[in-house]
C-alpha cells in the first residue's frame, strides 16, 4: 500500500460516495481521504475526516483540492441517477458528462495518477440480451442516464488508449444499503420496500411483480469498488466498464424473503414511468471477465441481503 496515496471522493453524500469514505477511511485512514460535494453531509461522514465543499462541474475547485491535498486517486461518484435524470435530461447530461471530463483532463494532465468512475446496467437497452448479459454486447441505452454512462464508458477508454490514463469502471447493478436512503433510480424500490414492509407492512410498488433486474447489496458494491482500485494495472483489461453481478430478483422474489421476517407484509403493484425504463435493462448479468481479470467475487445473497436490511432498519420503526 502506497504510503503517498491521498484519496479524494467527489459526491461522498450520495448513496454510495457515504459507504466509500467510510470504508477507504477504514483502509488508507482518515485524513487519507478527503471527501467532498455540493452540501455537507452526515455527522458521521463531516467528523471522521476532511471534508471539502465541491461542484464536480467545477474544474478550478476540483484541481485547487487536489493540489492542496496532493491527491493521487480521484472517485468520481457524482451523478444525477436513471429516474430523476428523466425529469431534468439537460440537467443530468451536463452533470453526468462534465464532471467525468474535469477528471479525465486533470489525469492526462498528470495531476493525479488514478480514477475510478462508475458506469451502470442502464447502458443496456431494449436491444441488449436480457440473460446473461455478456461484457461486450449491444448498448442502446434508452434514458439520459443510461446514454451519459455509455458515453462515459467511451470516453474512459480513450483517454485510457490516448493519453495513457488509468481510469477504472464498473457497471453497478441496482444498490441496496440500509445506510442511505434512495437517491433516484430506479432500482430503488429494492431499498425503498424494507422501510415499507417495517413501518407499514405493506407496500406499493413501481414496477410490476415479474420485473427481474440484477441487484447487489452496497458492501458487495463497495467491495468491487475498493478492489478493482487496488488490481494491478496490468490486470485491468478493459478499460471502458466492467460488468459485476451478484444477485437477479423481481418484487415478488424480495416480497417472499421478507415475509419470512414479516409474515403479514403485503406488496401492490401501480407500475409507473419507472416501469419502461427497468423494461430496458437486462435481467441477469455475466461477469466472467470481471472474476478472470481481476478477482471479483460476490458474497451476499438474496435472503442475507434481508436479513441484514430487517434487522439494522427495525430500530428505525
Amino acid at each position: 500500500m502506497s504510503l503517498k496515496k491521498r484519496i479524494l471522493i467527489i459526491g461522498a453524500c450520495g448513496q454510495i460516495g457515504t459507504e466509500l469514505t467510510a470504508k477507504l477511511r477504514d483502509i488508507y485512514g482518515n485524513n487519507k481521504v478527503i471527501a467532498s460535494d455540493i452540501y455537507e453531509g452526515s455527522d458521521e461522514l463531516m467528523k471522521s475526516g476532511p471534508f471539502e465543499i465541491i461542484d464536480a462541474m467545477d474544474y478550478d475547485a476540483i484541481q485547487d483540492v487536489i493540489i492542496s491535498y496532493e491527491i493521487t486517486d480521484v472517485y468520481l461518484m457524482a451523478a444525477m441517477l436513471s429516474a430523476t435524470g428523466e425529469k431534468f435530461p439537460m440537467k443530468a447530461w451536463n452533470l453526468n458528462m462534465n464532471s467525468l471530463f474535469n477528471v479525465l483532463n486533470l489525469a492526462k494532465e498528470g495531476k493525479i495518477d488514478k480514477i475510478f468512475w462508475p458506469s451502470s446496467i442502464a447502458v443496456f437497452g431494449p436491444t441488449t440480451p436480457k440473460s446473461d448479459t455478456p461484457q461486450r454486447t449491444v448498448m442502446e441505452p434508452s434514458t439520459v442516464y443510461g446514454i451519459s454512462k455509455q458515453t462515459g464508458e467511451r470516453w474512459c477508454e480513450y483517454y485510457s488508449k490516448r493519453y495513457g490514463v488509468d481510469v477504472r469502471s464498473i457497471r453497478y447493478p441496482g444498490l441496496i444499503s440500509y445506510k442511505t436512503l434512495p437517491g433516484g433510480g430506479t432500482t430503488d424500490y429494492a431499498v425503498d420496500i424494507y422501510h415499507k414492509a417495517l413501518k407499514h407492512k405493506k407496500y406499493i410498488c413501481f414496477l410490476n411483480a415479474e420485473t427481474t433486474l440484477p441487484m447487489m447489496f452496497m458492501d458487495d458494491a463497495i467491495r468491487a469498488t475498493v478492489n478493482i482500485m487496488m488490481a494491478a494495472e496490468e490486470d485491468i483489461k478493459i478499460t471502458s466498464s466492467y460488468n459485476v453481478a451478484s444477485m437477479s430478483f423481481n418484487p415478488e422474489e424480495i416480497t417472499n424473503s421478507i415475509k419470512k421476517h414479516i409474515p403479514d407484509f403485503e406488496i401492490s403493484y401501480e407500475p409507473d414511468f419507472r416501469q419502461a425504463i427497468a423494461d430496458s435493462w437486462p435481467q441477469t448479468i455475466d461477469d466472467s471477465t470481471a472474476r478472470e481479470d481481476w478477482g471479483w467475487e460476490h458474497q451476499i445473497s438474496l435472503d442475507e441481503m434481508t436479513a441484514i436490511m430487517i434487522e439494522n432498519l427495525k430500530e428505525s420503526y
